[in-house]
């Protein structure tokens, strides 16, 4: 087990979880939630986002692929005494919130390019493989996106450079959304922030 911290929290990262870094602090420093709304966070690992917007007041729904994410991101939110505005749901995307509609839908999608023969598949490689092109997961994330967002909802996830973030930006100005966008320079690559209203 390791232990990541967040502005003085200690969120703990079972083995087989995936552990938050660069991309997920990018996510958290410009969470930006109000008082009663509804967040979903897709693919929560440990739960770190999902904590951090029921704390500020929000009613979460949390989602991942990998059930020991799930039972990690649950013993996190005991820990920070928000387990009751936390539903953990298992299943892919969207899929565990068909029909449902928030506030707020945060990710951290995963962003790798990996070959087909390269890829391994575990729960855990699953959370950074996003297949040849690296957008496997991305390009059905924007698909979905705006049946899951109410008339005022909005979106905040990020992009590697590594996986042509024009085309996301393409796909958001056809489904007549604006962005903001904000970068951060990682070792091998550029992550981009992006906040879609």
């Amino acid at each position: 087990m390791t232990i990541v911290y967040y502005k003085g929290m200690a969120f703990k990262v079972d083995p087989g979880v995936y552990e938050p870094a660069e991309d997920t602090f990018l996510l958290a420093d410009n969470l930006d939630v109000g008082q009663g709304e509804n967040v979903l966070e897709l693919g929560t690992g440990c739960g770190i986002l999902a904590i951090l917007a029921a704390k500020a007041g929000a009613e979460a729904i949390a989602t991942d692929i990998n059930p020991a994410a799930l039972k990690c991101a649950k013993a996190n939110a005991v820990v920070h005494g928000v387990e009751d505005r936390i539903e953990l749901r298992l299943g892919d995307l969207f899929d565990p919130v068909a029909g449902e509609c928030f506030d707020l839908v945060v990710f951290n999608p995963p962003y790798l390019p990996v070959s087909r023969d390269e890829a391994l598949g575990t729960p855990l490689d699953l959370a950074w493989e996003a297949g040849q092109d690296g957008r496997a997961v991305i390009d059905r994330f924007l698909r979905g996106l705006p049946n899951h967002l109410k008339p005022n909802g909005r979106a905040s996830f990020v992009q590697s450079s590594l996986t042509d973030i024009s085309k996301t930006l393409q796909v958001l100005k056809m489904g007549n959304f604006h962005v903001n966008i904000k970068r951060k320079k990682v070792s091998f690559e550029e992550i981009f922030l992006l906040q879609c209203y």
